[in-house]
């Protein structure tokens, strides 16, 4: 169960140069395959989103309405909350009208773990520490094996401190003195063996792991450091990570980083904000990565900059907005404003428009269909995108990426004159 020792040094992977033929993405670790529902995890399935209510789980309508808003946002399966047993009493209603898996949350107490699964949950989240009776955590590793059903095991930096034992917490706060970084994994690597020799005990081994903090260097060694001691599927996320305008780059720091690597089998985005963000977020990068399949539009742009022409930033929300609303495929749409990169930034896109004093060309998979002016922009390019969605509909056409050929605005020959040169 334990492939190798625990690693003698726990430092970062920092990415080295390589040469272009290996600059490639490593191949994903292969861990042990559990299952939430109809939901892989690990093995050779696809990373899998999920993402948490905010509201009261006893509030069955609301907390109903915002499982259907995450799993619309994309979220493969929700967790949700159970510290009272009425919140375990809304598991019957919920469980059953839910359009994913759910996850029952619970920390202190072992009964509410017990109704979470007689109620039909998909997924039990323990922390094991918190339970003090380990007759108690036998009892749910019990119920859970008889039904089938994983546990998410956490080691976050936030609940394995000991606290109550005065005698370890002043060891543990020792390592920590030392070296705060490698004492808290090292506290995390200890709790996840005295957790898991547990389960491995009842012969359990539907086991994720989880080891967060708020600090993405220490999320980035701690799960390399667990995915070389363990073969369980792993639970990536960084805790308390904070408003969505500074918790992105937290986050996708952290998970970028060990999901380039290979190592990660889900994903939660935390915020301190609606969930959807978390689920939104999580889809781009999955997909950014090659991790994940786009079932909607790709929208890029020009970054900010003086050469832009047109009232570029607007052009850009709205077509973000209307591309959401209309387009229900992959499309990949580039709206460009300037003379510069524009051209050889809107190679690739199956819609794209290059705009520059006060008007814009578009083009269709590398065909230039018109030439609009700056009122005209926004409309023109939704007609493009909805004609070419309705033509792959039919079987017509193929989102093939194609390469884009552009021409400037300020390029266009006047009549009478030679056609000026494609730029690239």
């Amino acid at each position: 169960m334990r492939p190798g020792a625990p690693p003698a040094e726990l430092t970062t992977i920092l990415t080295k140069p390589k040469d272009v033929a290996e600059s490639v993405m490593p191949p994903r670790r292969k861990t042990r395959q559990v299952t939430v529902g109809p939901v892989k995890i690990g093995g050779d399935a696809p990373v899998a989103l999920q993402s948490m209510t905010s509201g009261y789980t006893y509030e069955v309508d609301k907390c109903l309405a915002e499982i259907h808003k995450l799993a619309q946002a994309g979220a493969d399966f929700v967790r949700v909350a159970v510290p009272d047993k009425r919140d375990t009493e809304a598991l019957k209603h919920i469980v059953p009208a839910s359009p994913v898996p759910i996850v029952a949350d619970v920390h202190f107490h072992f009964e509410r773990a017990l109704e979470a699964i007689a109620a039909g949950v998909h997924k039990i989240r323990l922390n094991p520490g918190n339970i003090r009776d380990r007759d108690k955590v036998r009892r749910v590793i019990a119920a859970c094996k008889e039904r089938g059903i994983p546990i998410r095991v956490g080691a976050n930096e936030g609940g394995i401190v000991e606290r109550k034992d005065k005698e370890q917490r002043a060891v543990e706060k020792a390592q920590l003195d030392e070296d705060y970084a490698a004492g808290l994994i090292r506290i995390m690597l200890e709790k996840l063996d005295e957790y898991l020799r547990i389960f491995e005990a009842e012969q359990f081994y539907d086991v994720v792991i989880s080891a967060k903090s708020p600090d993405p260097r220490i999320v980035i060694d701690a799960y390399t450091a667990i995915s070389q001691r363990y073969d369980y599927p792993l639970h990536l996320g960084v805790t308390h990570a904070g408003p969505p305008e500074t918790g992105r780059i937290r986050s996708i720091t952290a998970l970028g980083t060990l999901l380039a690597t290979g190592i990660g089998d889900t994903i939660r985005i935390s915020y301190a904000a609606d969930p959807v963000f978390e689920v939104e977020d999580g889809k781009e990068l999955l997909c950014c990565l090659g991790l994940r399949g786009r079932t909607g539009p790709e929208l890029i742009a020009c970054p900010t900059c003086g050469r832009i022409e047109v009232d570029l930033f607007k052009l850009v929300a709205d077509v973000r907005q209307r591309l959401a609303a209309e387009i229900k495929l992959p499309l990949k749409v580039a709206v460009m404003g300037c003379v510069v990169n524009g051209p050889g930034e809107c190679e690739g896109a199956d819609v794209a428009i290059f705009a520059g004093k006060g008007r814009g060309i578009i083009y269709v998979q590398g065909e230039q269909k018109q030439t609009v002016t700056e009122d005209r922009m926004l409309d023109a390019l939704l007609d493009e995108c909805r004609e070419l969605a309705a033509r792959v509909g039919r079987g017509e056409a193929k989102l093939i990426g194609a390469q884009v050929e552009v021409k400037s605005p300020k390029a266009q020959p006047s009549k009478g004159s030679a056609p000026l040169p494609v730029l690239r």
